[in-house]
């Protein structure tokens, strides 16, 4: 499996329940990387896209753990294991934190957009992959700027 997150300079993915910021050629590449692949996310990531429903083109693999919750065009999981067990091996997971928690070590390949600034303010955090000796950088695009945001996109493979 592979996973895709953006992260500020301290590795931070968000605050209150929602990303840091957003970076339409970002969210652009995020399409393009995932479009035609299943994603494994949780219910609360879901809640923050469009109308709160499924990413079109794509098989949403979704964990949570209210038996009631059916969104249309989802497929809900109670565990990470009957998720998994669902999950081809092109499957992207795409969050929130307690997902990328719990699947990464089933990934052997992130695509991370390094933000280069912090946001102080942030209150949910990725594993820093760049001081892991388990995961290497492979690929560098960039910096690109987008506003007042510069940012890299970061390939890591598992070693």
């Amino acid at each position: 499996m592979k996973l895709i997150v953006a992260v500020d300079a301290c590795w931070a993915i968000g605050k209150d329940g929602d990303q840091l910021c957003y970076i339409p050629p970002d969210l652009k590449r995020f399409q393009r990387l995932t479009t035609g692949h299943p994603v494994l996310l949780g219910r609360k990531t879901l809640a923050t896209f469009p109308r709160g429903r499924p990413l079109k083109n794509r098989r949403n693999l979704i964990l949570s753990t209210d038996p009631a919750f059916a969104p249309a065009g989802g497929e809900v999981f109670a565990t990470l294991k009957a998720a998994l067990a669902a999950a081809p091996a092109d499957t992207f997971v795409i969050g929130g934190a307690s997902v990328y928690r719990q699947a990464l070590a089933y990934c052997d390949t992130a695509y991370v957009t390094q933000i280069h600034r912090a946001f102080p303010a942030a209150d949910c955090y990725f594993p820093n992959l760049a001081a892991d000796p388990a995961w290497e950088a492979v690929e560098t695009e960039g910096p690109y700027r987008y506003e007042d945001l510069a940012y890299t996109y970061v390939t890591y493979r598992r070693r």
